[in-house]
């Protein structure tokens, strides 16, 4: 299957490293405008210049923290001013954080909840209007499965990830009659920067941290960034156009939960 997005102009927050750098590099060699948003400077002009080598439209990068509410209006603000509209958002900057619930604090809470549930509303709250006047919108939260079968000592992420999967249902259902799609993309194991800095804390190599991982994954390893940019890729296609309010497992089969 051939998809183009051509003509259309995407946001990826959390777009220099790991699964946001795959769905932006995906999304920018099919066609896109692509904007990403990353809080470190030097990462995010690394990430633009790699982009652009396969890129067929503008690729931009804006450096903000998107838990913060002004980075988010400054983030929407340059966008619109390099690339002019906002067709296609995917909601991915945070981290995993996971502990008992003992050790959950009010501070950690609202510091997870400002990255990842916070900042996705401040950001859709930006581009509903526009999407709703052109009768055309693609929205993706990425979550991670953790949002349908937490686990214990997985606080906080798991609850602001659910509380993302909620969000997700509700615009659906709100953006459905203007033809915005709204879905959630959760993750199980997949590559990404945040394994390799595990493995440090943890002092073991990578691949011992890898190969423990991913024998708990029925595919027997674990998923690539690009895998995960593939169906991002067609969620936001017109292919896709019949696909919303979906939270779907992007994880080997790990979950217990469909």
């Amino acid at each position: 299957m051939e998809i183009s997005l051509a003509g259309r102009t995407a946001v990826v927050t959390g777009g220099s490293k790991g699964i946001g750098f795959a769905v932006a590099s995906r999304f920018a060699a099919d066609g896109a405008d692509v904007a990403i948003v990353a809080r470190s400077r030097d990462t995010l002009d690394q990430a633009v210049e790699a982009i652009r080598k396969g890129a067929k439209g503008k690729v931009v990068g804006v450096q903000g923290d998107v838990g913060k509410a002004d980075d988010v209006k400054r983030a929407y603000d340059e966008t619109m001013s390099a690339l002019g509209k906002i067709d296609i958002v995917v909601n991915n900057a945070g981290t995993s954080r996971a502990a008992p619930f003992e050790d959950l604090t009010d501070d950690i809470l609202h510091n997870d909840l400002e990255q990842k549930l916070f900042a996705a509303v401040r950001m859709i709250r930006l581009v509903w209007p526009q999407m709703k006047e052109r009768k055309w919108g693609r929205i993706i939260n990425v979550l991670n499965i953790g949002a349908k079968a937490p686990r214990g000592a997985s606080a906080p992420t798991s609850i602001s990830r659910a509380a993302g999967m909620a969000l997700t249902k509700l615009l659906s259902r709100e953006g459905g009659p203007h033809n915005i799609l709204v879905n959630a993309m959760l993750v199980g194991f997949i590559e990404a920067d945040q394994h390799v800095q595990t493995a440090k804390r943890l002092n073991i190599p990578l691949d011992d941290y890898v190969k423990s991982r991913a024998k708990d994954i029925p595919l027997g390893r674990i998923g690539r960034a690009e895998e995960f940019a593939n169906l991002a890729c067609f969620l936001v296609s017109d292919a896709g156009g019949y696909i919303t309010g979906t939270a779907i497992n992007v994880d080997g089969g790990s979950s217990p939960v469909v």
